[in-house]
């Protein structure tokens, strides 16, 4: 599997716009093929600032998803909305490639 980490902090005077927009850039991120799973967080002390991660099987799927007009679209987007955007892209550890969960 493939991570690609997306953070940034929401612009504080732009909050507003920036949850509207949500509503319309995640479905068109996800309208996309090639994730797998996609998961928002939000800092728990209650700050701006936010993560989102996507989950696809490949590197091959990742660089479809990511070089798609609609993904740089949002990606433009967001940077409008939000200060400290940062990315990463974490491939599958060689020491440990498949996923392990306690008690299994």
């Amino acid at each position: 599997m493939v991570l690609y980490v997306v953070k940034w902090d929401i612009h504080p005077d732009k909050a507003d716009a920036y949850l509207e927009w949500t509503k319309r850039a995640i479905p068109r991120t996800l309208a996309v093929p090639g994730v797998v799973e996609f998961r928002a967080y939000r800092s728990a002390s209650g700050a701006t600032q936010a993560v989102v991660t996507y989950e696809f099987a490949d590197m091959a799927a990742w660089a479809a998803w990511w070089s798609h007009e609609n993904i740089q679209q949002v990606l433009n987007e967001l940077h409008t909305l939000a200060l400290n955007v940062t990315t990463e892209l974490w491939g599958p550890s060689p020491v440990v490639p498949e996923p392990v969960r306690p008690g299994k």
